[in-house]
């Protein structure tokens, strides 16, 4: 009879243990927005964060969207537990880590990492920053830098974009002020009919990621005089938006070390596009002019954070960031951001 409880102790133990490892894989439905669809870049690195999850306790069902808008709605209306958007629709749930594309504000890739890296750091003061409201961020990667493509290689100067149109994307008040200040016409557009505009000659500029070049067939519109500007507009991320309520803060941790553990291999994918352009397209600008951009977007960002359209704490994070790779920048001695 000992024995007989004993046996009966032990299988009711080890199927306690099994009912909590079932539980502890808690299903949950990630919406990834991917304007190629389940065969695009982003939705191939969330495969293998699905797989990564399974370790943090989460069996994600994967959901690809090719409307990043519909994206966005499906999360509000809960019909996802989290989502993968572009930073720049990121910033109606996150004003901070959906600053990250403030118009000139990270110059370069090294930069981006060391911000990402600040993001993803787990550090109390940058925690409180990443949540808001119902949701949390889980992550961010590289999208790209977002250059003008331009319909004639003589558009190489603020002057020159004067009177030009240009695809702005609609959810993004900051692009259309900052083309209005030089004189531009801008025309409301979203990431699913940009590049139609540019490539059918309704715009004479759009603002877009190398990656865009063949993917959006951006090479098109480029025919036969255009060029691609190289200088750096502003830095392009994917981000995870999750819903506080249905992940813990420990899953939220993980979330964001993988995809900061991700830079390479973004990198990777952002370095090949822009192999694959043609060396004849890129517009190079003297030094000179590249100062004079930089302070002008400055001052335009300085301008948009005091309009709410940019998050202080994230603008002053990243005027930090710039002045400790070159101290030397004028608006280290005198910051304003």
């Amino acid at each position: 009879m000992r024995y007989k409880k004993a046996l009966t102790a032990v299988m009711a133990t080890v199927l306690g243990l099994a009912a909590a490892g079932a539980n502890a894989a808690e299903k949950r439905t990630l919406c990834v927005f991917d304007i190629i669809g389940a065969s695009g870049d982003v939705y191939n690195v969330m495969k293998d964060y699905r797989t990564a999850a399974a370790g943090w306790g989460a069996d994600i069902d994967l959901k690809p969207y090719t409307d990043e808008k519909i994206t966005a709605e499906a999360l509000k209306a809960g019909q996802c537990d989290g989502a993968v958007l572009t930073g720049l629709r990121v910033r109606q749930f996150n004003h901070y880590s959906g600053s990250m594309e403030a118009i000139g504000a990270i110059p370069d890739y090294e930069h981006l990492r060391t911000v990402i890296q600040v993001l993803s750091s787990d550090t109390p003061s940058i925690n409180e920053k990443m949540a808001s409201g119902p949701y949390t961020i889980g992550g961010l990667m590289p999208m790209g830098a977002a250059y003008l493509f331009v319909k004639d290689k003589a558009i190489n100067n603020v002057n020159a974009l004067s009177g030009k149109s240009i695809s702005v994307m609609e959810y993004d008040p900051a692009q259309a002020q900052m083309a209005a200040k030089v004189g531009m016409s801008p025309v409301l557009s979203d990431i699913t009919n940009f590049a139609g505009r540019f490539n059918n000659n309704s715009v004479d500029i759009c603002f877009a990621p190398v990656v865009a070049y063949s993917a959006l067939e951006l090479y098109k519109g480029l025919q036969p005089d255009g060029g691609i500007i190289r200088y750096t507009l502003g830095q392009l991320t994917n981000q995870i938006v999750l819903r506080k309520d249905r992940f813990s803060e420990d899953f939220v941790k993980q979330s964001r070390k993988f995809m900061f553990g991700q830079f390479d291999r973004a990198m990777t994918i952002i370095n090949n596009a822009e192999n694959e352009v043609d060396k004849k397209w890129w517009i190079e600008l003297p030094e000179e002019d590249k100062r004079g951009y930089d302070e002008m977007l400055r001052e335009a960002r300085i301008e948009m954070t005091q309009d709410g359209i940019y998050s202080k704490d994230l603008t002053s994070l990243l005027l930090k960031v710039r002045c400790k790779y070159d101290p030397s920048r004028a608006e280290c001695a005198n910051p304003q951001e």
